[in-house]
């Protein structure tokens, strides 16, 4: 029987995360506690990227359920009211959020509400539902309806962007001790740090938790125009500005030439 080379790309990584995980299985029975890995702990953003996924797995050494919270990186988010006035569309109102996540996902291995009370999943953010966004200053003097509504507003901004998901990603537990799950990483992903928190829930308890740093960054020639772009701003612009002319030039003597 002959494999395609994707083929068995897909048969080396299962073999080689099922290892890992009876690895994990044996941490955790020896020193007694949950262990959590990743199959890649770095999304490179390339040119041509179109999202990735992540495998996360790990080891428990109760029969609990697991709760998987991929948030990050967190920064200042400002959402806007659009009005129609005179015919043109315009920025009316806003409101800005000072700690929001610019993706955030959930992975379990059953339905949140039969894993936990509500006021268990609310501690610790565990469901879109629970995710809170503290005001920025400059925006904390608002009315809370106020702030209630943009909060909302801004989640289901991020959801129609595929950056927040309010479905659960599949976790699958073997055996009673091994644990994984895929996160999916859309195209539009930000770059920095995400913090992964896997929990150990027993009887709607939380009795174990980990957290372990995934980081996205950008590679090849489109991080290098980046951080040329951030770092000498003045120069990329006078570099844009000659570029421009000079493609326009060119354009044109073509086109008299023709």
């Amino acid at each position: 029987m002959k494999l395609c080379r994707s083929g068995m790309q897909k048969l080396f990584i299962g073999g080689l995360v099922t290892a890992m995980g009876v690895l994990a299985a044996f941490t955790a029975a020896a020193t007694g506690g949950l262990v959590v890995d990743l199959s890649n702990d770095e999304v490179e953003i390339t040119t041509d990227f179109n999202g990735s996924s992540v495998l996360m797995f790990g080891a428990i050494d109760v029969a609990g359920d697991v709760v998987v919270v991929v948030k990050g990186p967190l920064g200042p988010k400002t959402v806007r009211k659009k009005e129609r006035i005179g015919g043109v569309w315009l920025n009316t109102d806003e409101v800005t959020f000072g700690n929001v996540p610019a993706f955030y996902a959930v992975a379990a291995n059953r339905p949140l509400h039969k894993i936990a009370a509500a006021e268990i999943r609310d501690g610790e953010e565990i469901g879109l539902e629970f995710l809170r966004f503290d005001p920025a200053l400059q925006s904390a003097a608002e009315p809370t309806a106020k702030l209630a509504e943009y909060h909302r507003a801004l989640i289901r901004n991020k959801r129609e962007a595929g950056l927040y998901r309010a479905s659960l990603y599949p976790l699958q537990i073997l055996s009673d001790k091994l644990f994984r799950t895929e996160i999916w990483f859309p195209a539009s992903v930000a770059t920095g740090a995400y913090r992964v928190v896997v929990y150990v829930l027993e009887g709607g308890r939380v009795i174990d938790r980990q957290s372990v740093t995934l980081t996205a960054r950008k590679v090849g020639v489109g991080a290098e125009i980046y951080q040329f772009a951030h770092q000498q701003s003045a120069l990329y612009g006078i570099v844009a500005i000659i570029i421009a002319v000079a493609a326009g030039w060119l354009a044109a003597a073509v086109f008299r030439k023709t």
